[in-house]
């Protein structure tokens, strides 16, 4: 194969991640197929077992892709705040926001994906939404990257106030829940609970 055929393989390849990153985010893996995500990028369905052997092998490399997303994301809102506690209070109220609840294609890759991941007996894919977890937990610590018990509870509250956010939309509840959830984790950082305007993908 030749430089540019391997440079458009390499392309066409990234171009299916990135899609079902997007697609099994907003519409849950189980429920798109693998002709619903070669559409997406413009490619035919015998093209897809060039780039991967199985669904489930998409499944962990668009997981994993998602984290590495926003992981970039966190990194920049680190460089952009005074501090690390600041960094933590602004993601606390973007992704408890009703923004990122609407943003389900890019919005929180952990309720995004953990539905499926929580079905799947794939390991890699077991294996790549686990490192993601992880690492979101560990910049949630006040401890450098050390993932801690606090942590753990933090990111378990933001999660699962989305989680239930999501399930409620279309009722007054929901918003309740974020409200509950930014208040309480803004108290513990310190800072008033007045809602931000969008965060990183998260």
């Amino acid at each position: 194969m030749g430089r540019v055929s391997r440079d458009q393989a390499d392309r066409h390849r990234q171009q299916i991640v990135e899609a079902a990153s997007h697609v099994f985010r907003d519409r849950g893996a189980a429920s798109v197929s693998i002709g619903d995500v070669m559409r997406e990028v413009g490619l035919t369905n015998g093209g897809f077992y060039r780039h991967f052997p199985s669904k489930d092998a998409l499944v962990a490399e668009a997981t994993a892709n998602a984290y590495e997303q926003m992981n970039t994301g966190l990194a920049g809102l680190e460089e952009t705040s005074v501090d690390h506690r600041a960094a933590l209070t602004e993601l606390v109220r973007g992704y408890l926001s009703e923004h990122n609840r609407d943003d389900w294609a890019g919005g929180c890759v952990t309720t995004g994906f953990g539905s499926d991941v929580a079905r799947s007996d794939d390991r890699s894919v077991r294996t790549a939404f686990a490192q993601g977890v992880r690492d979101f937990a560990a910049w949630l610590s006040d401890e450098g990257d050390a993932v801690t018990p606090a942590s753990l509870v933090r990111m378990s509250t933001m999660v699962g106030a989305l989680f239930l956010a999501r399930a409620t939309s279309t009722t007054d509840f929901s918003t309740d829940v974020l409200g509950a959830a930014r208040s309480h984790l803004l108290s513990e950082l310190g800072e008033a609970g007045s809602e931000g305007a969008g965060p990183p993908a998260a």
